[in-house]
């Protein structure tokens, strides 16, 4: 596994709360896994739950892997229709990744724009998610805090 990736290494547990102008606010728990493969990237899975009853809410998979020695790009596939493209630069446990490509089925609701932080400290995953969705432009969506399990 790539030194750079290995911070993100594990199975990671906690919870989040998402907010949008179109929405009531949300709190949820979180299971996110990056798992080594022997090759140069992680393999991703993320799933929520809602905090208030359990009922699942969201799921997406894919890949972080590394392009250059202190780049990365996230790649991830969700079940509302959506494959999503990002690169970015890890700074000290950090990667700030700018979306390259957003493709929806033709049924998908109307996600505009996505950009995404994800950050490492010791024990501590942390992340914060930007969408932009039908008139509303890239909006704080959600935030992470999650601990390695």
């Amino acid at each position: 596994m790539p030194p750079a990736l290995a911070p993100f290494a594990g199975r990671w547990v906690g919870a989040g709360e998402g907010a949008y102008p179109t929405i009531d606010d949300f709190g949820y728990t979180e299971e996110i896994e990056f798992t080594a493969s022997g090759k140069p990237f992680l393999a991703y899975r993320s799933r929520t739950w809602a905090a208030d009853d359990g009922r699942p809410l969201h799921s997406e998979s894919g890949f972080l892997r590394l392009v250059a020695e202190d780049e990365a790009e996230l790649l991830l596939a969700q079940p509302t229709g959506f494959v999503e493209i990002h690169r970015g630069q890890i700074r000290e446990g950090t990667i700030e990744l700018s979306m390259l490509s957003l493709c929806a089925s033709p049924d998908a609701k109307p996600v505009h724009s996505v950009r995404r932080r994800l950050s490492v400290r010791g024990g501590d995953l942390t992340y914060d998610l930007w969408m932009a969705h039908g008139p509303t432009p890239l909006t704080h969506h959600l935030h992470g805090h999650l601990r390695l399990d």
